[in-house]
């Protein structure tokens, strides 16, 4: 028989790790928190915690999928959230910035477009963020949200900036407009329970401008709302923090059941 593989660490032990070594460090009315990789299994076996198999994951589950443990949140000043950003190789810093997580409104009208998807690759999609990226790009979302010419150069893109360390871009676009103007495209992609977080923006815009210098970045975020419904935010950073340039709600839906009288109505 074949042994199972080990379950991961509950992302709660995640946040008891992250509580003991943001605590170790932190002093009352301190922005920056700085912190390294080994930090993780150290604060493990001080807390008699068996260390995490994948310590990536311990910091990926707090940017993406659970909150900071109460004892963190405690510490923020009001209308600040603290972020852990890369900042260096294996290297990290708790940060306060004003917006940790980027959440699709509830109040955003959908926009109806008729659905691409080959019925094979929503078969075989292999999982939720692969599946975006996929449906993004067969229906065009790209295109239709920015109007621009798109071009998909590469996904899962694995790199590194300089005073950040390594990076992953879920896929990178290259785009034309009218006047032949070109711009560089990092997408992320977030399903399931993992929300959009401002690090991974901050970071692929970082290294677009360090790989493609003159050449205007804009960042995308797309993700899986209920009801097959899709949400898009360009976002840019002013004054050295994040923000939502636009907005829109995409629902994809078959040829048959288009509203004509709606499709007129868009415009």
């Amino acid at each position: 028989m074949t042994e199972a593989a080990p379950l991961p660490t509950p992302p709660n032990a995640y946040q008891a790790l992250i509580e003991r070594i943001f605590l170790d460090r932190y002093t009352p009315g301190a922005t920056v928190v700085e912190f390294e990789r080994h930090d993780i299994p150290t604060a493990a076996e001080a807390m008699g915690r068996d260390r995490p198999k994948n310590l990536g994951d311990v910091i990926y589950a707090l940017r993406y999928r659970t909150s900071m443990p109460a004892s963190v949140l405690a510490t923020q000043p009001e209308g600040m959230e603290w972020i852990i950003e890369g900042s260096g190789r294996a290297r990290y810093r708790f940060c306060l910035v004003p917006l940790n997580r980027i959440v699709p409104r509830n109040d955003m009208a959908s926009i109806a477009i008729p659905d691409s998807t080959p019925e094979i690759i929503r078969a075989y999609a292999l999982d939720d963020e692969q599946a975006l990226l996929a449906i993004v790009r067969y229906n065009r979302l790209i295109d239709i949200f920015l109007g621009l010419t798109t071009y998909s150069l590469q996904n899962h893109l694995r790199t590194s900036v300089k005073g950040i360390g390594q990076i992953e871009i879920d896929e990178l676009y290259l785009g034309l407009d009218r006047h032949g103007c070109h711009y560089v495209i990092p997408v992320q992609a977030k399903g399931g329970t993992d929300q959009i977080s401002v690090v991974q923006t901050k970071q692929d815009i970082a290294w677009c401008r360090q790989r493609f210098e003159g050449v205007r970045p804009r960042a995308i975020s797309a993700q899986f709302m209920r009801d097959d419904k899709i949400a898009m935010f360009e976002l840019s950073i002013q004054d050295e923090q994040i923000v939502v340039v636009d907005e829109k709600h995409y629902l994809l839906t078959a040829a048959a059941q288009l509203d004509r009288s709606a499709t007129t109505a868009y415009r």
